[in-house]
């Protein structure tokens, strides 16, 4: 999964166990090397605009799995790692650029595609996810205009970013709930919404149930989650 801009998603683990782990790893790609192993591979420029969707999904192939699976093992040598882990890391990023994605990552990355653009708008969104939404100053920051940054925005994150916002929002109370056991209306308040009732439906409408009935689901499915380990162990 190659990801260009920081999206407010959800994930969910489907088969974990002690005795089997769920193992995820994430690498960050600076533009600089990018750039630095495309002009040294002699990679050819990807034809117009190309995709500038935030998050793509491809085949694994096997040169790039045998490739992260190097750097991986280089965790339990330091030594090594600090030789060899940035000669595996251009590895990792010349086979992404021949791979499937490789248009769209030489696109985005290196040829000054508008994603850049709206990375800043994520941030901004970020800041003050909590605060009333004022459109206009974001784009005026980014030198766009406002219908401009809409659709740009929505290119990339298949969101407006007042959705956006709204995730945000959303996700954060459902945060709150989860971890530091606040009341629905505290949670709303807390992430930006003045009315209850209001707060309450955009979290039905996002997660599918009342937000008490979504933590109380949430917190039942881990407890039999852990349970089920329990049992396994014995």
């Amino acid at each position: 999964m190659l990801t260009t801009v920081e999206l407010p998603v959800v994930g969910q683990i489907l088969e974990a166990s002690q005795a089997q782990p769920y193992l995820s790893v994430r690498l960050q790609l600076a533009p600089t090397l990018v750039g630095s192993v495309l002009v040294e591979a002699n990679v050819p420029l990807p034809p117009g605009q190309g995709d500038v969707k935030a998050i793509d999904v491809s085949p694994l192939d096997a040169g790039l799995l045998d490739a992260v699976v190097r750097l991986l093992r280089l965790l339990d040598s330091p030594t090594e790692a600090r030789v060899l882990a940035p000669l595996v890391t251009r590895e990792i990023v010349c086979r992404l650029l021949m791979g499937a994605q490789g248009a769209r990552l030489r696109h985005i990355a290196v040829l000054g595609g508008f994603t850049h653009r709206m990375s800043r708008a994520v941030d901004l969104l970020r800041k003050d996810f909590n605060q009333p939404l004022h459109i206009e100053s974001i784009a005026q920051a980014l030198g766009m205009s406002v219908s401009g940054l809409h659709h740009q925005f929505k290119a990339v994150t298949a969101m407006s970013p007042l959705q956006f916002q709204k995730r945000l929002r959303l996700q954060e109370a459902r945060r709150l709930m989860l971890s530091e056991s606040l009341d629905a209306a505290s949670a709303g308040y807390r992430v930006g919404y003045d009315d209850a009732a209001h707060f309450n439906r955009e979290y039905k409408s996002l997660f599918g149930l009342p937000p008490l009935r979504d933590v109380e689901r949430l917190r039942e499915a881990a407890s039999t989650s852990m349970l089920h380990e329990v049992a396994r162990g014995q």
